[in-house]
């Protein structure tokens, strides 16, 4: 019997209440068993992404860049503990901002940045199907190490950042964040913002989160589909253009809660 507080059937309809992102435990997120559960194998939902994503930039940047050598700022917000965003820049990054939140995150983010462990080299070889990784990065290793600034901060309190980078990504960040759809627009808008004009980005969505758990901590997500990616991105984007693909669950699901994966491509608008 329970013997709490007596419930209503008022109570019984009421929607439970918001989790925003601060309420959530970031510093006791669990990056290596969240590495362990994502990336210790390359997915085939992942190797999509990974498709969709090396072809937007190298389409980008195929009559805009010589052979001279990377030149441009890229940012990569809210990285959590996945390299592959940040790695999809490489081939036209001097300097890839990695924006993270949670400490232990940037504590493994830090401890890859010198040497990466040998399981995101089946991700860099998904990249190199693009010709243009393996011409202009000979060892992806050194690159990243070069390239790489990691950068502990909360991506509210971007719009409070003078810089601007001229490439970006934000995978799986916006709607993983909080249940609040007021939070997952700001947080697109926040990426976006601290985008120059014209520069391509990437973005990923989990379709239909109904938050995740890693380790032994659950996390708050806020359901989102197609038509809220495209909503949240099209104001900020070049002619609101922004090319959505599906991704579904084509090697089955990565875990119970979700319905399918979404990237989304395009370049900033003026700003």
């Amino acid at each position: 019997m329970d013997l709490g507080t007596p419930r209503t059937a008022n109570d019984a309809a009421r929607p439970p209440a918001p989790r925003l992102n601060s309420d959530a435990p970031w510093d006791a997120f669990d990056p290596q068993a969240y590495v362990d559960h994502n990336y210790g194998r390359l997915r085939s939902d992942d190797a999509k992404i990974l498709e969709v994503v090396r072809k937007h930039f190298a389409d980008h940047f195929r009559d805009t860049l010589d052979a001279t050598g990377a030149r441009l700022r890229g940012i990569d917000v809210g990285p959590g503990a996945n390299l592959y965003p940040s790695m999809s820049m490489l081939p036209w990054c001097e300097t890839i901002t990695l924006y993270e939140h949670s400490a232990a995150n940037v504590g493994y983010l830090r401890g890859q940045r010198e040497s990466y462990d040998a399981h995101w080299d089946q991700f860099w070889d998904a990249l190199c199907e693009q010709e243009v990784y393996a011409r202009r990065v000979a060892d992806p290793r050194a690159a990243f190490a070069r390239a790489a600034r990691i950068e502990q901060g909360n991506l509210f309190d971007l719009g409070e950042r003078s810089e601007r980078w001229q490439i970006g990504t934000m995978f799986f960040v916006a709607e993983s964040l909080s249940t609040s759809e007021a939070e997952f627009l700001l947080a697109v808008e926040r990426f976006m913002r601290v985008l120059e004009p014209g520069a391509p980005f990437a973005a990923a969505f989990m379709e239909g989160s109904l938050g995740y758990q890693v380790g032994d901590t659950l996390f708050p997500a806020c359901s989102v589909t197609t038509a809220d990616v495209r909503r949240s991105l099209s104001p900020f984007a070049e002619g609101e253009d922004v090319a959505i693909t599906p991704v579904g669950m084509p090697g089955g699901a990565l875990r119970e809660g979700y319905e399918g994966m979404i990237v989304a491509c395009g370049r900033r608008g003026p700003a």
